[in-house]
């Protein structure tokens, strides 16, 4: 089991709302006292929130299914029932959400506790006594909770740094970082010793950042190959690049220079890095010759309006003067921006005049009524009540929509779905009476569905 996961794929349910309670209220004497069903509890909220004490998705990796509580049932004397519970998951600064099947940016998660809602739970139905009106006084039905929302995303963490280190594997980044901050990342003599991200903390004077060590890129990191595409998005967030060159490499073919120019072509077919401000560290300059290598592309780099640090990770050299450089760009990056605020997540009204849903003749007997509002009420229906189907066709009357589907082309018998073509629900078109036009029946009946 690993011990950091920037990437993983959530399965996410809220809760569904409780089913509404058809009850009449009885007492001694009294036998009909009016109905008095309470209302179903709303189901529980599924809410993403940034924790700055989370650094990590590995929770998320090992359970990645998560489910909100489900609202109560309604009951008797009025008493509706209990919302569920809402689920808080704890997300780390930085982390983006996506839809898992389209890719689609959902909210990017900055600042200490920003909130999203990712899954809302279903609401409650509505019991009896809520139903009643002059026309049904005492109504044998209750509507049903609707289902919460369901849906896979993908949660993505971005480190939030100030400085990135970047460079060619055992080019000294860890060294670096563990020399710079109280980080202690593994260090080892081959290549991609680093499979995650480290990031240390760095006082220099006055002024203290976070410095990432992103591990080692290579040729074609930008298309896949090695590490870096996996962790090229952490260096996204900082606010500099630091290249961390190895001075003492015998590999052929490989210079400081070369190295520089490889690197930059990786960062470039990226994307994205092109603002950010650049410092040439030339590392390992204890041994001999890499000093000298050193001395000798140093003014190269410094023709290219680049500044150059010669050190040694291993011996301390020259990580003073390199601290406080990065601690002024730092300091004049963060002037320069506005203060970092928690993620505003705007809420688009829907647009007024809207009648909710839309007919389509989809062939000569067969016709797709779509909309938030019917299909909603096809969830709330107790279709083994007669008197809530009743009732049903009341509101989509009302609605208009058999107005529309006459307009549409629509005789009696008619083939309607009602949702999606797939899994909506089918019935035969008959247009009915209202219910005001036709006298009740028992509870729970309904004389326009008799015979």
């Amino acid at each position: 089991m690993p011990d950091f996961v920037d990437q993983v794929v959530l399965h996410i349910s809220a809760g569904d709302g409780g089913n509404g309670c058809a009850s009449i209220h009885r007492e001694k004497f009294k036998p009909l006292g009016g109905p008095d069903g309470g209302n179903g509890g709303r189901g529980g909220d599924l809410v993403l929130e940034v924790d700055p004490n989370t650094a990590t998705l590995l929770d998320y990796h090992r359970r990645p299914h998560r489910k909100a509580e489900n609202g109560k049932q309604g009951q008797g004397s009025n008493r509706d029932g209990a919302n569920g519970t809402d689920v808080i998951l704890p997300v780390p600064n930085g982390t983006v959400v996506k839809d898992a099947s389209t890719g689609e940016v959902l909210v990017d998660l900055i600042g200490a506790g920003t909130r999203y809602v990712i899954a809302e739970g279903g609401h409650g139905g509505l019991g009896n006594a809520a139903l009643a009106s002059t026309k049904r006084k005492a109504p044998g039905f209750a509507l049903l909770g609707e289902p919460g929302d369901t849906l896979d995303v993908m949660l993505e963490l971005k480190s939030v740094a100030d400085v990135a280190l970047v460079g060619f594997p055992s080019a000294g980044k860890s060294s670096l970082i563990a020399a710079l901050s109280a980080a202690r990342p593994k260090i080892a003599d081959y290549p991609f010793t680093t499979l995650i991200p480290n990031l240390g903390v760095v006082t220099a004077g006055e002024n203290v950042f976070t410095v990432a060590d992103v591990p080692g890129l290579i040729p074609g990191a930008s298309e896949g190959k090695g590490l870096g595409h996996e962790f090229l998005r952490h260096v996204e967030r900082c606010d500099m690049l630091v290249h961390v060159i190895d001075c003492a490499t015998l590999e052929p073919g490989r210079d400081p220079i070369t190295d520089y120019e490889v690197i930059e072509a990786e960062l470039a077919a990226y994307g994205k890095l092109d603002d950010r401000p650049r410092l040439v560290v030339l590392n390992k300059a204890d041994v001999p010759d890499a000093r000298e290598l050193a001395e000798l592309v140093g003014p190269e780099f410094e023709e290219r309006g680049l500044r150059v640090f010669t050190i040694s990770a291993a011996t301390h050299d020259g990580l003073r003067e390199l601290a406080f450089a990065m601690g002024e760009w730092v300091a004049a990056a963060r002037a320069a921006k506005p203060v970092e605020e928690p993620t505003r997540l705007v809420i688009r009204p829907k647009q007024l005049g809207d009648a909710g849903f839309r007919v389509r003749r989809v062939n000569e007997n067969l016709f797709q009524i779509t909309g938030e509002k019917p299909e909603r009420w096809i969830r709330q229906t107790d279709f083994s009540n007669d008197e809530a189907v009743g009732y049903l066709a009341d509101r989509l009357e009302r609605l208009g929509v058999e107005e529309e589907l006459a307009k549409a082309g629509a005789s009696a018998g008619a083939e309607v779905v009602i949702g999606s073509m797939e899994g909506g629900y089918v019935f035969d078109w008959q247009p009915t009476l209202r219910a005001e036009s036709v006298r009740q029946g028992p509870r729970g009946s309904d004389n326009r569905l008799s015979g």
